[in-house]
Order: C-alpha cells, then sequence, then structure tokens
C-alpha cells in the first residue's frame, strides 16, 4: 500500500523560550555588545577553525571478496594452524597487548591487538585525543569521524593492526567507572559517534573493534555480575550502537566479562550467534575480552578468538590452544565452525588491505627499553584536532552578568589543583590511577600516556600575558581560607573542580572503578562555596568524567559554569578557547545532570550479583521525562554566546514502495524474519521521510547551533516520553538562516516487536496509533518546533 504522510504542525514556540527551570541564559545574551566589534574576526578565526573536511561518500564494505580469498587461502590448513589463528599468545608474550602468534610457512606476519579507545596504549610519540564522552558532546559527525581518522593513522603507524575502540557501552549508571570512553546516555548519539569513530579508522587500515558486547554498563562484579535484560530493551537500547557499527563495516567485537541473563557474554549463544551473525548479519570474528572466555565450548556459541590466551604458568586458563585442538580432533567442535573462525579473522584481515605492505610492529607495550621500540613519531597535527574537539565539546551551563567570555579583565584568580599541572608529571600513575593536576582522561586500559599535558594555569597565562592581566592562582583544595583570600578582589575567580572514574583492577580513593558518590573530589563543593563568598564573579570550571552533584549552582556570585570533560592533552587550551571566546561554546551534554542523586533511578546494585535493568527502555532523560522528574541540566543542553531561533518546520515523504512495508506498517513481520542480516536491510533503514525547518543566529556574533529531533511514539507502542532521532551541528554567520533537514527511516520509527521478533511499526488500525509526534529544539527538554507525521 502506497504510503501517505499528511503533516500536523500544531505548535511553533518561540525561540527564547527555555523550559526545565534554567535561569542561566540572560549573561550571553547581555555580554553581547562586547563582542559586536568582533563579531566578522569571530567568525573568520571560528569558521577556519571549524572548518569541515570533505569526506569520501561511505560506501559499506563488502565482506563477499574477502571471505572468499579468506576460504581460499586457508583450504588445507592443518587444524593446529587454524587454531593458532583464533588462539592469543598470552599475556605479556609479544609486543601488544594482544598478540596472534606469526606462522611463517604459511607467510602468515601474526596480529597486534592494542588499546585503547582514545590513543595507542603503553607506547611513546602518540596523541591522547578527548575522550568518548566528550566526543559525544560535540554532537559532530564530522569531528567524530575526524578522530577516528587520526586515530587509525596513529595505530597504523606503530605496527597495530587491531586497535581495541571505540568503546560504546550506554551510560546506563551515573557512577559507571568507564562511561568517559563511552559516547554517552543515548543509543542514538552513541550509535552515530560509533559509526563515524569506526570508518574513521577503518579508512586508515586499521581494524576497529566496537565494545563491550554486551551489557557491560558497570565495574562493580563485572566478572561475576549477571545483567537481567529484556528482549525489547536488548534490542531497542543496547544493540543499536553495535549495528551502526555492523554498518560502518566494524572488522572486529569484543564480547564483555559479565554474564547476560546468567550466561557469560561470550559464551552466549543468543546474543552472540542470534543477534550479532544472525539478526545482524555480522561477518567479522569476535574476540574475547581479556580472560573473558570461560570454556572450549564458547566456539560452539559464537567466540571466535580468546585473549590474551595462558596466563597462568599452569595453563589451566587455555580454554583454546591446545584445548581447542584436542576438542577439534575429537569432534567436540566442528572443524566447519574452526574453518569459519578462521575466515572470519583472516577475512577482517583482508578486508582492510593488512596482507600487504602494512608497517611492522615497531614498539614493546610491556619494556619501553626493549629494542623492538622504534619511538616512530605518530602524532602529526593531531594537536590541532585535539584542541578543536575540546573545545567544541566543552558545555557553558551557566553564564550570567556577562561573565563569558573574558574580554581583557584586570585580574584573575585560578582556584584548585585541577587548574594545574600534575606535580609529578602527567603519566606518574599506572593508567592515570590517580588524581593530580587537570584531568583529561579517566582511569584504566581506556588510557594513553601524555605526550604533553597543556594545564589551564598554562593556557590562562598565556592570554594573560597577552591581555595584561594580573593572574594569581591556589592549587591546593583543601586550604579553603587561602583559597578565598586569593579570590578576594579578583575581577574574576575561576574555581576548577574534577571527579575521575576507571576501570576495576585499579582503585582510587577507594572507588573500585566506579564512583562511590556523584560528589566533586578534594572537598570541591566546599572549594566553590569559599570562594564564591568572597568573590562577587565565580566561574566554575568541571573536568569529569560523568555528572556531578551541583548544590552550589544557585549562588547568587556563581555567574558562569562550564563543563570541560575529559578532553586529552590540550585540555588547557581548549577550555582557554572557549572562555575568551576564540571558540562560541557548542557542546552539548551527552547525559543529564540531576539535581540530587536520588533522581537517577538507574543506579548500582552494591550488594548483588543480578543487576536487573527494570528501568528498561527509561535511561537518562527517558527516566527523567517518564517519571517527571525536572533535571538541573538537561540531556542536549548547552548554551552559546549567541541565540537562535528556529521556525518552518515542515516534513516530506519519498516512497519507495517497499514490498515489506505494508506488513511492517501493520505492526506485521515481513517475510522472513529469520533471515541472516534480516535487521539491517536496506528497506528497513532507507531514510524516505526528511524533517525541514530554519535555524537563525538571531545574535551578533558567529556560533554553532545544534538542532536536535526527538520522537513522540504513539501511545501503543509503551515507548518512553521522547527519544532522539536526530541531530545536526551547524555553524551559522551572525544574522544567518539555514534550512536544516533531518531524514527518517522506517527503522527509526519501529520498535521491536516480542512476539513477531522483528522490527515493525508499532500497528493498530487508529489514527493515533500511527502517528507520531516530533520534538525539534536545543536539547531534551527545550523544544522550539512541534509537529506530526502520521502513517496511512
Amino acid at each position: 500500500m502506497k504510503q501517505i504522510v499528511p503533516i500536523l504542525l500544531v505548535l511553533v514556540v518561540p525561540a527564547w523560550y527555555v523550559s526545565g527551570g534554567h535561569l542561566f541564559t540572560d549573561g550571553h545574551v547581555n555580554g553581547h555588545h562586547k563582542l559586536e566589534a568582533r563579531g566578522e574576526k569571530l567568525f573568520h578565526n571560528y569558521g577556519q577553525y571549524l572548518l569541515k573536511e570533505e569526506h569520501a561518500e561511505f560506501v559499506r564494505p563488502d565482506w563477499t571478496e574477502a571471505t572468499r580469498r579468506a576460504k581460499a587461502w586457508l583450504h588445507g590448513w592443518s587444524v593446529e594452524d587454524l587454531v593458532t589463528l583464533t588462539s592469543g599468545v598470552g599475556w605479556a608474550r609479544d609486543n601488544c597487548v594482544g598478540n596472534i602468534a606469526a606462522i611463517p610457512h604459511k607467510n602468515f606476519p601474526g596480529l597486534c591487538l592494542e588499546d585503547s579507545p582514545l590513543g595507542v596504549r603503553f607506547a611513546d610519540r602518540v596523541s591522547v585525543f578527548p575522550a568518548g564522552v566528550n566526543t559525544a558532546a560535540t554532537f559532530d559527525r564530522d569531528l567524530m569521524r575526524r578522530r577516528g581518522v587520526a586515530l587509525g593513522k596513529e595505530f597504523r603507524g606503530k605496527g597495530v593492526h587491531i586497535a581495541l575502540g571505540p568503546m560504546m557501552n550506554m551510560a546506563r549508571v551515573p557512577e559507571g567507572g568507564r562511561n568517559f570512553e563511552g559516547f554517552g546516555a543515548d543509543p542514538y548519539l552513541a550509535g552515530e559517534a560509533a559509526f563515524e569513530t569506526i570508518v574513521g579508522m577503518q579508512s586508515q587500515g586499521v581494524q576497529a573493534c566496537a565494545k563491550h558486547y554486551l551489557n557491560n554498563e558497570q565495574e562493580h562484579g563485572r566478572r561475576t555480575t549477571t545483567s537481567e535484560v529484556s528482549d525489547r530493551t536488548q534490542h531497542e537500547l543496547y544493540l543499536h550502537p553495535f549495528l551502526r557499527s555492523v554498518q560502518a563495516g566494524v572488522a572486529s567485537i569484543m564480547c564483555s566479562y559479565n554474564l547476560i541473563n546468567g550466561t557469560y557474554a561470550c559464551e552466549n549463544d543468543a546474543a552472540l550467534n542470534g543477534w550479532l551473525k544472525g539478526e545482524l548479519g555480522w561477518e567479522g570474528f569476535l574476540m574475547s575480552d581479556w580472560e573473558a572466555n570461560h570454556s572450549t565450548e564458547s566456539a560452539n556459541h559464537g567466540l571466535d578468538m580468546t585473549m590474551p590466551g595462558v596466563i597462568k604458568e599452569d595453563g589451566t586458563d587455555e580454554f583454546f590452544g591446545n584445548r581447542l585442538v584436542k576438542a577439534v580432533k575429537d569432534g567436540k567442535v566442528p572443524r566447519e565452525r574452526l574453518e569459519d573462525m578462521a575466515t572470519r579473522i583472516i577475512a577482517a584481515w583482508f578486508l582492510l588491505g593488512q596482507d600487504s605492505g602494512y608497517p611492522p610492529v615497531n614498539f614493546n607495550a610491556f619494556s619501553p627499553n626493549d629494542t623492538a621500540n622504534k619511538h616512530i613519531d605518530v602524532q602529526a597535527d593531531h594537536h590541532q584536532l585535539i584542541r578543536k574537539m575540546g573545545a567544541a565539546s566543552t558545555v557553558l551551563l551557566k553564564n550570567t552578568r556577562a561573565a563569558l567570555p573574558l574580554i581583557q579583565p584586570r585580574s584573575i584568580a585560578l582556584i584548585g589543583s585541577d587548574a594545574g599541572p600534575a606535580l609529578k608529571g602527567p603519566n606518574w600513575y599506572p593508567d592515570r590511577a590517580g588524581l593530580d593536576g587537570v584531568l583529561a582522561q579517566g582511569w584504566g586500559s581506556g588510557t594513553a600516556d601524555y605526550p604533553y599535558l597543556i594545564s589551564p594555569l598554562e593556557a590562562i597565562q598565556t592570554r594573560a600575558r597577552e591581555d595584561h592581566t594580573s593572574l594569581s592562582w591556589h592549587l591546593n583544595d583543601f586550604d579553603l581560607q587561602r583559597a578565598a583570600h586569593t579570590a578576594l578582589n579578583k575581577d574574576t575567580a575561576i574555581v576548577f573542580i574534577a571527579a575521575t572514574a576507571g576501570e576495576e583492577y585499579l582503585t582510587v580513593d577507594g572507588n573500585v572503578g566506579d564512583r562511590k558518590n556523584l560528589t566533586a573530589w578534594n572537598a570541591g563543593d566546599a572549594l566553590v562555596e569559599a570562594v564564591a563568598a568572597h568573590n562577587p564573579n565565580t566561574i566554575v570550571v568541571v573536568h569529569s568524567v560523568g555528572p556531578i552533584l551541583m548544590p552550589w549552582v544557585n549562588h547568587e556570585n556563581i555567574t558562569a559554569i562550564v563543563w570541560a570533560g575529559v578532553p586529552g592533552q590540550e585540555a588547557g587550551n581548549s577550555l582557554a578557547d572557549v572562555l575568551y571566546g576564540d571558540w562560541n561554546p557548542s557542546g552539548r551534554l551527552p547525559y543529564t545532570i540531576a539535581k540530587k542523586e536520588a533522581d537517577y533511578k538507574s543506579r548500582i546494585p552494591w550488594d548483588h550479583q543480578k543487576v536487573h535493568y527494570t528501568e528498561d527502555l527509561n535511561i537518562d532523560y527517558r527516566g527523567f521525562d517518564a517519571n517527571n522528574i525536572a533535571p538541573l541540566f538537561e540531556f542536549g543542553y548547552g548554551l552559546s554566546y549567541t541565540t537562535f531561533e528556529y521556525f518552518g518546520l515542515h516534513s516530506s515523504f519519498s516512497d519507495d514502495f517497499a514490498p515489506e512495508a505494508a506488513n511492517w506498517m501493520a505492526g506485521l513481520a515481513t517475510s522472513d524474519t529469520t533471515k541472516r542480516g534480516s535487521a539491517i536491510e536496506d528497506w528497513l533503514h532507507r531514510k524516505i521521510w526528511t524533517v525541514t525547518f530554519k535555524v537563525q543566529n538571531a545574535g551578533a556574533i558567529a556560533g554553532t547551533e545544534v538542532p536536535q529531533l526527538y520522537i513522540t511514539f504513539p501511545a501503543s507502542a509503551n515507548s518512553p516520553p521522547r527519544v532522539l532521532r536526530g541531530f545536526e551541528n551547524v555553524m551559522l554567520r551572525a544574522g544567518e538562516t539555514v534550512a536544516v533537514d533531518l531524514k527518517l527511516s522506517r527503522y527509526d520509527l519501529s520498535v521491536w516487536n516480542v512476539e513477531k521478533q522483528a522490527w515493525t511499526a508499532p500497528g493498530g488500525s487508529s489514527i493515533e496509533d500511527k502517528t507520531y509526534t516530533l520534538h525539534v529544539g536545543a536539547s531534551s527538554r527545550d523544544f522550539r518546533l512541534k509537529g506530526s507525521i502520521t502513517l496511512a
């Protein structure tokens, strides 16, 4: 049946309207007169700074030829040689954190697997990029792709075949230790960031590795707890970033430590063979997280490679290797399955062109002084991109009384250890397991060694010298009296606070990976209060891995709040660019900041082995909306030094006459839901609706707006109140207007039909059952335009 989509534009909200109780926007309006004279110069500098890079049109990799070549090459190999491809050599027994041995008589050079999602771990002369959470905060696909390209170049330059990232677990719980590695608390945002990162990385011939599959949303008990998750929630929320990874052509995926509904993730047949290799039709190879494989039988359930291999001297932790050889010869694992495992691994190798002209490994992750370390410099000009992304991911949360941007202030006081350099050096703590100086990464295997780290103090000193500003500082978090004294009588006092987290194998100040609470570290709240009591123009800068509580947010002397996240090696420069107005703030929160801890309904069950995902689809902002809880700062929120207006919403439909459409719209399964790859078929993902509107920069200076599209499903769907389904990142000259097109597919309007085991429309025969409400605006609560589309 042909689909006709009437458009019902029922409400247009004035652009100056802000919901959610924010009273923090007057400063960036009242301060415009200070910037008007520099408007055109700022546009030129800003425009160059944000210049979009032309990317070749993405074409999904075709595994057919790579798989054919792999099968032909592996024909006739012995069981022992095939098993070699599937089994790590053991921990610290070769140059990389994970290694597949060379097979000289087959001219196979072996494989190097290396962390991390933000830079090459355990190597020198590499870059430390903004973490995943900051990448998500840019809401900028171009920057996401460019970061992926730069990461790919650095991993390739070091001879790494498989880069162990990106990480895309959802920020389900705000305390989650590794949330900083991932892309925030919304599956759509995380999926777009994962897609762009993988496409960028693999464009350089490096195999990306999407991780951790699946439901590894906390560090507490990660090796022993079982994540109890409903089928619909898995498909609509936690599987989505991996679906987008498959669409990007990801070469490898890493299964996680935890159990899924009672079965270890790395031997969970439903998750590996059913969802990943079945529904998603994925043709790459699945590796275990380090020591996450618990059996040889896991090979029959979908695991293709075990890492890192033997660790214990007695070999009792070897589940592939010799045990797999025996299992194949005994008929417990079919040879055909072993051949499939090896084929997937070699197909990925061929797919990325690593069989010819690939650089050899030129570092040793475990021995910096080993002769294997050639100290190859792979940094190129990546510091420029890192600085841009750090600025683009910075979120302006509050700005009153024209506090920002700073325009040649006479005097500034910088307060807090987070403002300064690491007194012991930025790499003193192993895997960054400590808080010393400015925070620019979390801790754990998802980190890298800094080549250098620019602190805010260094960057602001440079600006102070140019502006003839008197600059004072106090870098002690606990001497509140001295902090207050330093801030006294200064034009501006900037207080720096931080909160870090990481992986569970390292404990910092009693935090075993996950954070114990959501407060600022090192008496940060008291430090803010002490300074604000003595300086009427106090600005707070937050470097944090995730949300923190802000009990001081409404203090009359706190004029601005800036969230800088964990921005990488150029932390200080990125921040200074925003504070001084060289970069008009464009970052948006990739999660919700609550007024109090109890407002987060998804929490870590510290005393239980079962982690019940009882909130189902309603994590983060969805839960706040579903429970009518007003956040302090909502998902997608962020201020600018200019203002934007929205108008002219309409939508259009381009019928592709897909034969599956009628069943889909009726809430029925398509012809064959058991078909391999049914969840990524073109008819389901083809963009056939276009939502169009205009955005105008109504201010006096250039700036970037991030218009966001949220959809309310028909009531019969029993979906969250609103879900993100589109965003764009648009830079506008003062007074400029642009048209924005956000496109939707059937998948974007689908629910996972548990009964039919298929993606379908919610079904139902009434108009209400077929009508979706469109919300367009500047955050998950600041909606400027409203309309609808109706299936017919």
